[in-house]
């Protein structure tokens, strides 16, 4: 059987075992040191150099903190969004508090405006006034951001940016990862670009990036001995991670274009093929980097969604359903939701393909058939 073509798999530039290399002949192999400083900076000059980010071992870690700094606590209300991975959601009840989960609208697969405002006042008039929104750029796709911003300011409702899978898009000209009060990257080894495990919070002040790298270090007090005076976590990325991470940041434009390009791939496939929908930007204010690039399958014909994905399968070539919504989830039956079934239909029809950067034209004419034989 040939080789397995993986959805999204890690892909190096070259130059990030020099950076490696560097921490090892400097001995700097612990959660600090010059290259997580360079690797922060690079992060802070990509975004526009108006934001701060901290370091962190995951994207989860910065969302926990991200909600620690807005002061979640037990039994407060956190609203995010259903359709997404369940580490945009898991750190709320970390916290001890409830997820309010708020549906998709049909142009980004992000949360609905129209469904986040009745969430809100909803709650209000059920006397729990939420203390935060996490919105999610889904596959990379930016959210309906003006909205949503106006939506919190309204309602004096500060907003955690989940822009995990979304480094290097933009709305309106602006990156996405600098419009949240606080926004959340990831560097998992599936990402545009990986540290192999990694996250950074990107704050708006200085104060909140020093809050953020002081709780992730275990809240040690500036004292000779080790005082701590509130409770910390063991969240700050390592020195060694972060030379990958500046190595991968010297190609992430490059990394970017490729996934863009690979998404125009799939329209030119699926351009005389029936009921398959690609994911693509609703108007030229939205541009993606394509993470990922999905399809919907219409259930109309004969075709599936999962009778593509088993095809794929037999060919060795991985493809995976969209994310199961949260409130669909076991875990979270109890949580209170707010939508139409909107995500639960992309759910039902969606599947993500093949999207990495490094694909060969050997891999995409593998793709490019396989998908021809289902369909023809």
């Amino acid at each position: 059987m040939s080789d397995k073509i993986w959805l999204s798999s890690p892909h190096m530039g070259g130059t990030e075992q020099n950076y490696v290399q560097q921490a090892f002949d400097a001995n700097w192999v612990a959660p600090l040191g010059p290259n997580v400083n360079a690797f922060e900076v690079a992060i802070q000059d990509y975004l526009g150099g108006q934001q701060y980010a901290a370091a962190l071992t995951s994207g989860t870690a910065a969302l926990h903190l991200a909600l620690i700094l807005l002061g979640v606590g037990r039994d407060d209300e956190v609203l995010c969004q259903s359709f997404t991975f369940a580490a945009s959601a898991n750190p709320i009840v970390y916290q001890g508090a409830t997820p309010i989960f708020v549906d998709s609208e049909k142009d980004t697969w992000n949360i609905s405006p129209q469904h986040l405002r009745h969430a809100i006042e909803d709650r209000l008039k059920k006397g729990k006034k939420p203390k935060a929104i996490v919105l999610v750029h889904l596959y990379g796709m930016p959210c309906k951001i003006d909205e949503i911003l106006a939506i919190s300011k309204e309602f004096d409702i500060p907003v955690i940016e989940d822009s995990a899978e979304a480094l290097g898009s933009t709305y309106k000209g602006k990156n996405c990862g600098t419009f949240g009060d606080l926004s959340v990257l990831s560097f998992n080894g599936n990402k545009i670009i990986t540290t192999s495990g990694g996250g950074a919070l990107v704050a708006r002040d200085k104060a909140h990036k020093d809050k953020a790298v002081f709780l992730a270090t275990q809240a040690r007090d500036d004292a000779p001995h080790y005082q701590h005076s509130e409770i910390g976590y063991n969240y700050r990325l390592s020195n060694i991670s972060a030379g990958i991470g500046r190595g991968q940041m010297e190609v992430l434009n490059d990394h970017v274009k490729l996934r863009q390009n690979m998404n125009l791939f799939y329209k030119d496939i699926f351009t005389d093929i029936g009921g398959v929908e690609v994911f693509s930007e609703p108007s030229a204010d939205y541009k993606s980097n394509h993470w990922l690039s999905a399809i919907l399958v219409s259930s109309t014909n004969d075709k599936s969604r999962e009778g593509l994905r088993r095809h794929l399968e037999t060919l060795n070539i991985e493809s995976r359903p969209l994310w199961k919504p949260m409130h669909l989830q076991p875990v979270y039956k109890n949580a209170p939701f707010y939508g139409n079934g909107t995500a639960e239909k992309l759910f039902e029809d969606g599947l993500c393909l093949p999207s990495g950067s490094n694909l060969t034209n050997a891999e995409r004419d593998r793709i490019s058939d396989g998908m021809r034989s289902y369909f023809y």
